[in-house]
């Protein structure tokens, strides 16, 4: 994609101050990643193999009930800790292997990988918060998120029902909006591939087996209690989904960036991705390994090829460096970002002609 920012000088210069500090000042030992890497691998799988061994050893409603949400929580955290650095190819040296490790996590999260990551990188990577650029701003005409969306009468009352809409968002991720994608956006040239639509279809089929067939068969519960805990489990999982989304780029200090009559975007590639975005914790080591990487979303932006393991240690340069040049990116808690962006959807539910 052709680049469509502003160039300013300023912000190249200091761009290129940036990749020069993090070459020069972060030292990454590949040994100690890769054994950190392995060990959140394992701390992750056994939570999930303990969890979903539990849908079919117990006998309690209320058990199943919570091992579906559980094992929906932990595969969301396995998402961000492993999928998203796949997609970016972080971890292997391989993209073949990359992608394929990537694809299956998706899998797991019953996402159609391929439609993603190819949106994610070209799209929201490249312009985030930015109309008619940045993908992830497609999500439904229930909430609006950016200053020059559409407006409609129900938005008035957005920031009391936003909470109750999110949690069908990953269930209608999985049965709606991955078959939209897939049978009317040709704009993914992968999609001229066989082995795009293998790849959809075995997908789909593998995670409503093993969530829902597996169960049913052989769990001890009938056909409607494993329904309704995997309906239960996409609830809770959506909640925590779209607030962990929404704080990286929709609270009230984030920028959305307009663009020109001729599509220029009117900022710097640089100011674009940092004013976008919005950390929480950005020199937590834990929450670092808990949200993989999300809580550092200024720096995965700047630098998506580093792993989201060196993040705090990179911050500790980022934002030094930011602040020299009167930079501040922008930063919450987490649950500081969930009130925050309830905050910015209750800005935007008042009509822009009554602002006027």
């Amino acid at each position: 994609m052709k680049d469509k920012h502003m160039h300013i000088q300023a912000d190249s210069i200091l761009l290129k101050q940036l990749h020069t500090a993090i070459d020069q000042k972060l030292h990454i030992d590949p040994k100690s990643t890769a054994f950190l890497l392995t060990m959140k691998f394992v701390f992750y799988f056994i939570l999930m193999a303990a969890t979903y061994a539990m849908i079919f050893l117990t006998h309690q409603p209320v058990v199943l009930i919570t091992a579906f949400i559980l094992y929906g929580l932990l595969s969301v955290l396995l998402g961000f800790n492993f999928a998203h650095d796949f997609s970016h190819n972080t971890v292997f040296k391989s993209k073949s292997l990359n992608n394929f490790c990537f694809v299956s996590i998706y899998t797991l999260l019953g996402a159609h990988a391929e439609a993603w990551k190819y949106r994610h990188i070209h799209s929201h990577h490249y312009a985030p918060n930015v109309h008619d650029y940045d993908s992830d701003l497609q999500i439904t005409s229930l909430i609006r998120v950016e200053p020059t969306g559409p407006y409609k009468w129900f938005h008035r009352f957005q920031h009391f029902y936003a909470p109750i809409a999110y949690t069908s968002y990953s269930l209608y991720w999985v049965l709606i909006k991955d078959f939209v994608i897939y049978f009317k956006e040709n704009d993914n040239p992968q999609k001229q591939k066989l082995v795009y639509h293998i790849s959809f279809w075995s997908q789909k089929i593998i995670y409503f087996s093993y969530l829902l067939v597996l169960p049913i068969r052989f769990s001890t519960f009938t056909w409607y209690w494993v329904a309704g805990s995997f309906v239960a489990m996409h609830l809770l999982q959506s909640l925590f989904l779209l607030f962990t989304f929404f704080m990286t780029h929709h609270v009230e200090e984030t920028e959305y960036f307009g663009v020109d009559e001729d599509g220029f975007i009117q900022t710097s590639w640089l100011i674009n991705q940092i004013k976008s975005s919005n950390d929480f914790y950005p020199f937590s080591k834990t929450a670092n390994f808990i949200f993989g990487g999300f809580n550092n979303h200024v720096a995965h932006h700047l630098f998506p090829h580093i792993h989201h393991v060196h993040y705090p240690e990179l911050n500790k340069i980022l934002y030094g460096i930011l602040n020299e040049h009167d930079i501040i990116p922008n930063v919450t808690s987490f649950t500081g970002g969930v009130v925050s962006h309830l905050r910015h959807l209750r800005n935007l539910s008042v009509s822009p002609a009554r602002i006027c």
